[in-house]
């Protein structure tokens, strides 16, 4: 049987990362994967450009039953310290809106320079493997794969979660976890977009592909950033984003011109341009099929002048806190990522260490630290697996 100082599973952002850090400190490293190539996610993220990191990393950016888990990880190896590896590869980056790094060119900048590293640092890479087991034996652990079974002093769990099956996802980590005794806490897709029942899907089809900036809440948490309708219903970053928050049964509200007083500016319209149909006014906020939409069902007709007061408050209650109950998402199959997944209370915040388990690692999407859309789950990835890579 072939040992190794630390076997990796899963070649992932946060696989590979820990792999390079676990070798560049000398140990003999195995990484196993079942696809076929390495870093999948990270070729495709961000529009083929790969939203690398974001400069505007915090607790309050993270989901987790226990948030200020990830701090330890994070404020070790932090996005400046990624960005310097990155700029020291050569690769060139650009910052967009809200702290989020791009690389100017392709991805798989990324994936090389990651594997560049992993293969200076010594790592050896078994791709199209597939995993069936990992149990503890005298010597550390035994993984049963594809190729026989292969030892480790230690093991990194890095199989991320559910999110995007057909680029391989599965919940190989999850059982993992189970198989030692591990807790899990319920798993579920996030950013992903909403879908809604018939009636609804009945008015918003005709409305699909129109996009506009706008706040989209759930409870005390909200986003400003574009909404998009779609023909199953709701997507676009704000939408993504409120989706790690929504619930079964919960309503989300709409403000379609965030920072307007849309009564005042509806009266104002009123005043300057009497004549004016309601679509008019409303098209200076929305975009036309909505603002033709937005009188359609005011239920108006005729031109503004003719219209009370409480007709155009009830306008602007419609445009400001627009209320939509989603009857659920489009799932794992374009979820970005997995929601809850190993227990954070399981594992040492410091070295993602399982406790009790000496020796058995949890790091990236697969651990109950999901982050925010725009670079903080790459980050997670980065931070979790160097965390890991120190001591393994």
């Amino acid at each position: 049987m072939q040992r190794y100082d630390v076997i990796v599973l899963g070649a992932g952002a946060a696989g590979m990362f820990a792999a390079i850090e676990a070798g560049r400190r000398g140990r003999r490293v195995l990484v196993i994967d079942h696809a076929k190539a390495a870093g999948e996610k990270i070729r495709i993220s961000g529009g083929g450009r790969c939203n690398f990191t974001n400069l505007g990393v915090g607790a309050e950016r993270f989901i987790s039953r226990n948030p200020r888990f990830a701090l330890s990880a994070l404020k070790r190896y932090t996005a400046r310290d990624f960005v310097a590896r990155v700029d020291a590869a050569g690769i060139a980056w650009h910052e967009k809106t809200l702290g989020q790094l791009f690389c100017d060119g392709s991805a798989t900048q990324i994936v090389q320079m990651l594997l560049r590293d992993m293969a200076q640092a010594g790592c050896e890479l078994w791709l199209g493997c597939a995993l069936s087991a990992v149990r503890r034996v005298e010597t550390g652990f035994e993984v049963d794969t594809a190729r026989g079974p292969v030892g480790g002093a230690s093991v990194i769990v890095a199989t991320g979660g559910k999110s995007i099956p057909k680029m391989g996802a599965t919940g190989f980590g999850y059982r993992v976890a189970e198989a030692f005794g591990l807790p899990l806490v319920e798993t579920r897709p996030g950013l992903v977009p909403l879908t809604f029942a018939a009636q609804e899907l009945d008015w918003m089809q005709p409305l699909s592909g129109v996009a506009l900036p706008a706040r989209v809440s759930c409870g005390k948490t909200g986003f400003d950033e574009a909404v998009l309708f779609t023909h199953r219903g709701l997507s676009g970053p704000a939408v993504l984003q409120i989706s790690s928050y929504w619930r079964e049964g919960e309503a989300v509200v709409l403000n379609l011109a965030p920072g307007v007083d849309v009564a005042a500016f509806l009266r104002g319209e009123k005043q300057a341009a009497g004549r004016a149909m309601l679509r008019t006014a409303l098209g200076k906020l929305l975009p036309e099929r909505l603002a033709r939409h937005v009188e359609a069902q005011a239920g108006v007709a005729g031109p503004m002048a003719e219209m009370g007061r409480a007709t155009l408050d009830q306008v602007a209650q419609a445009v400001g806190a627009w209320r939509l109950v989603p009857v659920g998402s489009e799932g794992y199959r374009t979820a970005e990522v997995t929601l809850g997944g190993v227990d954070t209370d399981a594992l040492d915040g410091r070295s993602m260490e399982a406790k009790g388990v000496p020796g058995l690692y949890f790091v990236g999407e697969v651990v109950d630290v999901t982050g925010w859309l725009g670079g903080y789950n790459f980050q997670w990835a980065w931070s979790s697996g160097w965390a890991a890579g120190q001591v393994a």
